[in-house]
């Protein structure tokens, strides 16, 4: 799950509940450590007591960008407009960041979190738009593995497992219109793949068949597939693969 930040929990924790009685019993949540600079997540004790109390339960923490918001630049071009404005809503932090701007954000909240009592092993860049010098800072932050909109990466081995995940954009009618149509294609492409993605945010909730079809998703799968945390798949990937631990 995306996004999860205080202003977010409380459909947040309505979501692992849904997710729960559903056979979903872990799943990795990505925190965004000062969402939209509403204010840094340490401020509300009540926020990371949550927090720790999944964690303790078996969900994966992941930091999530830092701000998760990106100012606009003076004269991008086309393809930086659509990436970051109409593919992602001004929200793609990490797509062009320098390394040391990168690094800087990635430590504090890598800090923060372990301060408190947790341990993230993951990042993943706001929208999957991770740019290569971001990516870089990643790794050198200690960082285990990323995700992208088409993959799983492990930082400390280098390997790519290609993964396609299932995500919602619900801006507006039409983008939830089609949305609903490419998963469910998607998700009948995929049927056979060894990983399943579903990438959720707590505005699907919002969204009464949007849900619907993510909730009929997930009891289709859990017939034949157990749910697990990135950490927890990359970590049975490297054993697979005999690599160091």
């Amino acid at each position: 799950m995306h996004d999860v930040a205080p202003s977010t929990q409380p459909i947040a924790n309505t979501i692992i509940s849904e997710l729960a009685n559903r056979g979903v019993r872990v799943c990795s949540l990505l925190v965004v450590p000062d969402y939209h600079h509403e204010g840094l997540f340490t401020r509300d004790g009540q926020f990371v007591s949550w927090l720790r109390g999944l964690d303790a339960d078996g969900h994966e923490i992941v930091i999530h960008g830092y701000f998760h918001e990106r100012p606009r630049r003076a004269k991008e071009n086309l393809r930086d407009r659509f990436l970051t404005r109409f593919y992602t809503e001004d929200e793609g932090e990490f797509y062009d960041l320098t390394y040391d701007e990168a690094l800087r954000r990635i430590v504090a909240a890598r800090d923060e979190f372990r301060a408190h009592g947790l341990k993230p092993r993951g990042f993943v860049a706001p929208a999957w738009l991770l740019g290569g010098e971001a990516e870089r800072a990643a790794r050198d932050a200690q960082m285990e593995y990323t995700t992208r909109l088409r993959a799983v990466c492990d930082l400390r081995s280098g390997s790519v497992f290609p993964a396609r995940t299932l995500v919602y954009s619900v801006r507006n009618g039409w983008r939830r219109g089609v949305s609903r149509f490419w998963n469910a294609t998607l998700f009948r492409l995929l049927n056979g793949s060894s990983l399943l993605r579903i990438s959720i945010h707590p505005s699907d909730y919002s969204h009464p068949a949007i849900w619907r079809q993510i909730a009929a998703f997930i009891e289709e799968s859990v017939e034949s597939r157990t749910a697990t945390t990135y950490q927890e798949w990359i970590a049975e990937q490297r054993l697979r693969r005999g690599s160091e631990i």
